[in-house]
């Protein structure tokens, strides 16, 4: 199964949880989960939520009976402009007396509470010491670790120096837990998404005013794909930034996919644009992913020379390898070189084909493919055994047997090619009837 989650809205850690959540049969055995975790005066609550006429869910985070409020450029709170400040739950950001520096009350939040404070080993201790799935504590503890790593640069000081608010560790702790947990439970095979709109315009903090997205927050989403808009406001926070950066493995468009349920999490904030996540959740009959085309041309190459180039492109890794044939100026035949790869693979097929090829420059193309699934399964015949490929998906089957394991055969029996295929698809039809 697959998960896709549009961010349109930006991230934030209780809008995802709730989304999340939407996905599941019932929330009350998870719900039951959180609110036994024994993180200290937290309550967890999943109400209902409508924006722009949309049914969807919100999770409020309650520490001793009491949210968090939201305060935005003017100082109002949340309650009386719709406009300024996107509302979600998170740790407060860098406390360092020692330093000088002013506590940031992150994404404008005004604590009402006591001035207690949690270090990073802290959270690190709280988040080990709960009854939760191994798994789950590592995710949340690197989810943490890249929140702490980005405030530690920040700020400037070591992530041993850094203290967060007892109350918002408390708040954040329990989003970045729960989204794990239902990660965890989803266990969805493959998780994307869309680029992450931040928001613009400015945040408050005891720092004075920072743009948007935060500086956190926008080291915590670097090569990831984002975008600004009219809309004033914080859309994405630290504690979403790095949920995202953790789990999702990529960003763009939505593949083809059969869609069996759609979670909607909503936030406080009412905007024009309905205020929430949307959690896709499906299937797909085959695989569509990504990849890259590298390619050049070669005029003073020889044959082998590039057949040999082509080779060692497949012996490392690539998808495919195939050679064009072209006329360049003044008529000159010419070889066109094409390698497909996947985009992490790009550096290094990039200097094979420079080292192993005379060409000076090598040109990328992006591209999107749609493949059926595919798997290997092995057929007895009179001529020992013989692999097939098999592909399935979008209502089609194939199969074919592999070359290499036909050839070996024929050479092995003193029989034609020809000949140890036509056996082979007659044992594998009588396996598959």
């Amino acid at each position: 199964m697959k998960l896709y989650l549009e961010c349109n809205m930006g991230a934030a850690g209780d809008m995802l949880m709730a989304a999340l959540l939407e996905l599941l049969p019932g929330p009350e055995p998870f719900l039951q989960q959180m609110n036994h975790l024994g993180i200290s005066g937290v309550r967890v609550e999943q109400i209902p939520e409508q924006k722009c006429g949309v049914k969807g869910s919100r999770i409020r985070v309650l520490v001793n009976g009491e949210e968090e409020t939201v305060h935005d450029v003017s100082g109002k709170p949340k309650a009386e402009d719709a406009f300024h400040e996107h509302e979600e739950h998170e740790a407060g950001h860098l406390h360092d007396h020692e330093q000088g520096h002013e506590h940031c009350h992150e994404h404008g939040k005004a604590h009402a509470h006591s001035h207690h404070h949690f270090s990073y080993e802290d959270v690190r201790g709280l988040i080990g010491s709960m009854d939760l799935p191994v798994q789950v504590k590592d995710d949340a503890l690197a989810v943490y670790a890249q929140i702490g790593k980005a405030e530690s640069q920040v700020h400037g000081v070591p992530m041993d120096q850094i203290h967060f608010h007892e109350v918002g560790s408390m708040d954040a702790v329990t989003d970045v837990v729960g989204c794990c947990l239902l990660f965890h439970l989803l266990g969805a095979e493959e998780i994307s998404a869309s680029p992450v709109h931040v928001g613009s315009g400015s945040v408050r903090c005891a720092h004075g005013i920072l743009p948007v997205p935060a500086p956190a927050t926008a080291l915590l989403l670097k090569d990831i794909p984002i975008y600004g808009g009219r809309i004033k406001g914080e859309l994405c926070t630290p504690t979403g930034a790095a949920l995202l950066r953790h789990f999702v493995g990529r960003f763009g468009e939505m593949e083809p996919m059969r869609v069996k349920k759609i979670g909607y999490g909503m936030g406080v904030k009412n905007f024009e644009t309905a205020n929430c996540i949307r959690a896709f959740w499906g299937e797909t009959d085959g695989l569509a992913d990504q990849i890259i085309e590298i390619s050049c041309n070669l005029d003073d190459m020889t044959p082998e020379a590039v057949g040999y180039a082509s080779d060692l492109l497949l012996k490392n890794g690539a998808l495919d390898v195939f050679v064009t044939p072209i006329s360049m100026k003044k008529n000159r035949p010419a070889s066109l070189l094409t390698c497909l790869c996947r985009p992490e693979d790009r550096e290094k097929f990039s200097r094979l084909i420079l080292l192993h090829t005379t060409t000076l420059g090598i040109r990328y193309t992006d591209c999107r493919r749609e493949a059926l699934r595919r798997s290997f399964e092995t057929v007895e015949t009179p001529y020992g055994p013989i692999r097939f490929k098999r592909g399935d998906g979008y209502g089609i089957r194939k199969s074919k047997p592999e070359y290499e394991d036909v050839s070996a055969a024929a050479q092995k029996h003193g029989v034609s090619f020809s000949e140890v295929c036509s056996r082979a698809r007659t044992a594998d039809s009588k396996k598959r009837s």
